[in-house]
């Protein structure tokens, strides 16, 4: 079997997935259509066109723009059963995603509209797809945390559905430890918590996230890279980064993605995945990242069980389902 036919069939988890991030043109026009949002885009194309970015903060623009279509709980039914019917024809079998409260509650949209729109479609994912699910809400690191700590109060209404909380949104001059108070009241009220970190800030922010932060998984992580150590550390507490290959590249963090250091990661013992970040905006979904990032490293088979292997090991799941899941990577690559 060649990497593609095995990246294609194998069972996998996707870990870092900003849901409002599938936002796929075609469907941006037909919400803004449903609920009369006047766009600067006329079609397809115009939309298209608008996704060439320099930096973060340059998709950032876009992305807050698009998900202004977004108003009603049908519409986040709508966005998250698509993406769920995307992932499934890849062979996803859980997921973990990401969204942005915050985003939305500003411009006057319910805290609930949101969930329940989101919860409802991954309930039906389970039952049209079998693919189970953990839902983390973000706070975005633009905003004061006193904001942060509004979004939190109602996430603490809904426990039994929101797993953790996230950091995201410009991480330039935003370090993880102006979020140091909000993430210890969530751990407090039970939430597993994770960040963005290293994706443009620098290393020292991924050590904020360990230290100040206290996550359990970095996102991003790429320039924990920068320094030997931080790298022994990750590889040592078996701190899980979700990488996302194809939304470095295309945001500039790096050059080619044969710089990627995803492989490095995986030399040095360190629990590495592959995830599609914001697939409609950065031209692909977990499978396309998978086979841009091995041909670009020429990952190997035995790279790509590896990688599929720890998607489940990074998720929060239990020691079973993560057993069961090693297992099924193992029966379909021909090693059971």
């Amino acid at each position: 079997m060649n990497v593609d036919a095995l990246i294609d069939k194998v069972p996998k988890a996707e870990l870092h997935l900003h849901i409002e991030g599938t936002l796929e043109p075609e469907m941006m026009l037909a919400l803004a259509n449903r609920n009369s949002v006047t766009l600067p885009y006329k079609t397809v194309q115009d939309v298209k066109d608008a996704f060439a970015f320099d930096c973060l903060q340059d998709f950032l623009d876009v992305y807050y723009h698009g998900m202004s279509v977004l108003v009603n709980e049908q519409d986040f039914y709508d966005l998250t059963y698509a993406y769920l019917s995307k992932v499934h024809a890849d062979c996803v079998t859980h997921v973990e995603i990401f969204f942005d409260p915050q985003a939305h509650t500003d411009r006057g949209v319910a805290f609930e509209t949101v969930h329940d729109g989101i919860c409802h479609a991954l309930e039906a994912g389970l039952r049209d797809f079998g693919i189970t699910s953990r839902l983390i809400m973000c706070f975005l690191r633009h905003l004061p945390e006193e904001h942060a700590f509004e979004a939190l109060n109602c996430a603490c209404k809904h426990k039994e559905t929101i797993y953790g909380v996230g950091l995201d949104s410009s991480e330039k001059g935003y370090p993880p430890a102006g979020f140091s108070r909000v993430f210890a009241e969530a751990r407090k009220q039970g939430f597993v918590p994770v960040a963005h970190a290293g994706e443009e800030g620098p290393v020292e922010y991924v050590e904020g996230a360990l230290d100040d932060l206290q996550v359990k998984r970095i996102d991003h992580g790429n320039r924990a890279f920068d320094d030997p150590k931080m790298i022994a550390r990750l590889a040592k507490e078996q701190t899980p980064l979700t990488m996302c290959p194809l939304s470095n590249l295309r945001l500039k963090g790096i050059t080619d993605l044969e710089l990627h250091p995803l492989k490095r990661a995986l030399e040095a013992g360190i629990v590495a995945t592959v995830n599609s970040d914001d697939p409609s905006y950065f031209g692909g979904y977990i499978n396309d990242n998978y086979k841009a990032i091995a041909k670009a490293l020429a990952l190997s088979e035995e790279d790509i069980i590896q990688l599929a292997k720890n998607s489940f090991s990074a998720a929060f799941i239990d020691d079973k389902l993560k057993q069961k899941a090693h297992d099924q990577v193992d029966a379909i690559s021909g090693l059971k």
